[in-house]
């Protein structure tokens, strides 16, 4: 298993994203987590394709897009193209999950999916052994500084076996309510991939945060 922390610039200052996402490329972080939002999946706006870009060209880092948009066939093929390593779509929003693992990786791209708190794991069964990756949201998706729903340890656990049995590589990933607090008990329980957001960019030292996250 891995332990990586893709820090989420959702929660960096917008005012100064160039320092912010320079500041995560020169940290312990391996991944930048970017949280793409259309106003209609979930009730907020955030990142588009030219803030994408110019993340892009601020880190070396591998670019880790989260997709919380209606009919994300229409795009993940663009994300992916506009610099994205991996493009992570919700389950939720599409009829045409295995047409977008396909558009991704089409593009050379990874691939991942995401489940709400409310869905089960057992609609990925038959999606897993073509996916690069599987995003537990452990809050509600749509807004940082939420509290971390304890329902989401039962899922990584879960995938965690149906991984291993099945001899996969997908990578299991949690976004909600992470911080050094509950790291260790998360990647203990399964996980490979952490998402932070306030715990990190709301630090006094948000280097020496993601390092506690990493050392726990």
């Amino acid at each position: 298993m891995q332990r990586i922390i893709a820090p989420s610039m959702l929660s960096a200052d917008f005012g100064h994203l160039d320092r912010d996402t320079r500041m995560i490329d020169k940290s312990a972080a391996q991944w930048v987590h970017i949280d793409v939002m259309d106003g209609v999946f979930v009730p907020n706006i955030s990142f588009g394709f030219p803030v994408l870009k110019f993340i892009r060209q601020a880190t070396t880092k591998p670019l880790d897009v989260h997709l919380m948009i209606v009919e994300p066939e229409r795009y993940v093929k663009r994300f992916a193209e506009a610099g994205s390593d991996i493009v992570t779509f919700h389950y939720e929003a599409t009829n045409a999950a295995h047409h977008c693992i396909d558009e991704i990786h089409a593009a050379g791209a990874r691939a991942g999916i995401s489940i709400k708190p409310a869905t089960s794991v057992e609609v990925l069964r038959d999606l897993l052994p073509s996916l690069d990756l599987v995003l537990v949201m452990s809050v509600e998706p749509g807004f940082g500084g939420q509290k971390f729903m304890d329902g989401a340890l039962g899922k990584i656990a879960q995938l965690r076996r149906t991984i291993d049995e099945a001899g996969l590589s997908t990578l299991i990933e949690v976004d909600g309510g992470i911080s050094a607090h509950n790291a260790r008990l998360l990647f203990d329980t399964g996980a490979d991939v952490l998402v932070a957001g306030n715990a990190v960019f709301g630090a006094d030292d948000p280097k020496a945060e993601i390092e506690r996250m990493l050392d726990v």
